[in-house]
């Protein structure tokens, strides 16, 4: 324990000895400080009584005056103690009781400085929770990134622009609930913990379920339960939540993340992205409204968006056609005609490989919203192929600043046995040692064999979406408590 935590532990016994409660259950605030600088002028006329309650963050004594800083979940806003007010004695202990980080509340009357500051005249105060830790130095705040993801309670106290980050990330995704359910969408849950993970191509992690001797899988997309509601019949459907796919840990992934999946019987193509594109252009208000100053306009959320075919991205970008390659020694061969170093480790089937490339050498170039269409069908097990080319699949992703941040498929694939063999040949590559290739779900290939009507679906991820409208450059900044490696008992030991 240090010092300052010793002399923070003798001022709470202070506090009981004197009878006071140094965490009382109720507070008497009447109103937000937002609310009090937003009417100030009305009150400082008419001499209104306030109490408002906060975080203390600022407090320096200057002889007879006194002045701190009080933060609560609307603003921040300064607050002055006169020695005339309190006389000397209860003055005193003012300073002999309160440090900063306390939760206080404070009673009075709101006055402008000669410097023109907004403050309230403090009449009456009172410790609300006591702060036993001190929070970081208040002029170099809180910067290193380990503890700010560590403690984020910390972080969202000493860095006002990573609340108002989270606080647009709530705003966006309340803004594309409202959105689809003016649209006439409903929004349903299916379950986090499955007999078979599926629905995506990724490695899940397992559970025991003790009452029924079972392993389970925390579900790596809710797609295939999705699409079971749409044979139940329901045509307009969402789910927002959380997915776990157990996978490394970079700027741009996190063991667990929210996902929006969405899913509308008998659409068009047309309306499809129609409704794609005004969602993402909601996404981009909600949040830069929030953000007035963020730097991320560059990134311009305006339909149409351009479109681009898997194949002709990666031609353009590496002068390799993709459609002229038969076998991974084809492709592994024009690579090195063209100079080109892409890792193939780990890669099965020629999907996989075609996605190595694609990801090494064009994804990371796009900046601005694309829509990349056909990808290899099979890259993409859950899509139906193309009515005019069955190696490409009916699908399109939205790759913006390099990173797909939005899977449509405009054709579901609901033929169950065309679906089975799919579901075969990823069995076929498990065999081979592939840990994303997806299992056979015998249950959602008898739903789809009592009939799915045409269905256009879409997984958007938000994390990675509201990174992006933030100016973000990792997704640790968006997500509020980010999956981090456990610290050692040495590290323990020293925080």
């Amino acid at each position: 324990m240090t010092q300052e935590e010793l002399v923070r532990r003798q001022r709470l016994e202070k506090m009981q000895g004197l009878g006071l409660d140094p965490y009382p259950t109720q507070s008497n605030r009447t109103h937000l400080i937002r609310e009090v600088l937003d009417q100030f002028d009305a009150f400082e006329q008419n001499k209104a009584a306030i109490t408002c309650a906060g975080r203390l963050k600022l407090f320096r004594k200057h002889g007879g005056l006194t002045f701190g800083v009080l933060m609560d979940d609307s603003a921040s806003m300064q607050i002055a103690f006169h020695r005339d007010t309190f006389g000397e004695e209860s003055y005193n202990q003012l300073h002999e009781l309160i440090d900063l980080g306390d939760i206080l509340e404070v009673s009075g009357f709101v006055f402008k400085t000669k410097k023109g500051e907004q403050t309230i005249h403090a009449e009456s105060w009172r410790i609300l929770s006591k702060s036993l830790t001190p929070l970081p130095e208040k002029f170099h705040g809180l910067t290193d990134v380990e503890v700010r993801y560590r403690q984020r309670e910390l972080d969202l106290i000493m860095n006002e622009e990573v609340k108002s980050r989270f606080v647009a990330r709530s705003n966006m995704i309340a803004a594309l609930r409202q959105e689809l359910a003016s649209k006439g969408f409903l929004e349903v849950e299916t379950p986090i913990l499955q007999p078979i993970p599926g629905g995506a191509s990724a490695r899940p992690f397992v559970t025991h379920h003790n009452a029924l001797h079972a392993d389970l899988y925390l579900r790596i997309a809710p797609e295939l339960y999705l699409k079971r509601l749409i044979v139940g019949g329901f045509e307009k459907i969402f789910e927002i939540g959380r997915c776990f796919r157990n996978e490394g840990i970079d700027y741009s992934h996190n063991p667990e993340f929210t996902m929006l999946e969405l899913y509308w019987s008998y659409s068009d193509k047309d309306s499809f992205f129609a409704l794609l594109e005004s969602l993402l252009s909601q996404a981009a208000q909600a949040v830069r409204s929030c953000l007035p100053q963020t730097t991320s306009s560059s990134i311009q959320f305006q339909a149409p968006f351009p479109r681009m075919t898997f194949r002709e991205a990666i031609l353009n970008k590496t002068n390799i056609d993709i459609d002229e390659i038969t076998s991974k020694e084809d492709l592994i061969q024009a690579c090195k005609e063209q100079k080109i170093q892409v890792d193939f480790d780990g890669c099965f089937g020629m999907g996989e490989y075609f996605d190595a490339l694609w990801k090494t050498t064009t994804r990371p170039h796009i900046e601005q919203p694309t829509w990349i269409f056909d990808y290899p069908s099979d890259l993409k097990p859950l899509a139906r192929m193309k009515d005019d080319d069955a190696t490409k699949s009916a699908c399109a992703q939205l790759v913006v600043a390099g990173a797909e941040v939005v899977n449509a498929y405009y054709h579901e694939l609901n033929n169950p046995l065309d679906q089975r063999e799919r579901f075969v040949q990823q069995q076929a590559l498990r065999e081979k040692g592939s840990q994303d290739a997806q299992w056979m779900d015998e249950e959602f290939l008898l739903a789809l064999e009592h009939g799915m009507p045409p269905t256009s679906g879409v997984g958007i991820g938000l994390d990675r979406l509201v990174a992006l409208l933030s100016d973000s450059p990792n997704l640790k900044e968006v997500i509020l408590f980010p999956t981090l490696k456990p610290k050692t008992d040495a590290e323990s030991e020293q925080t």
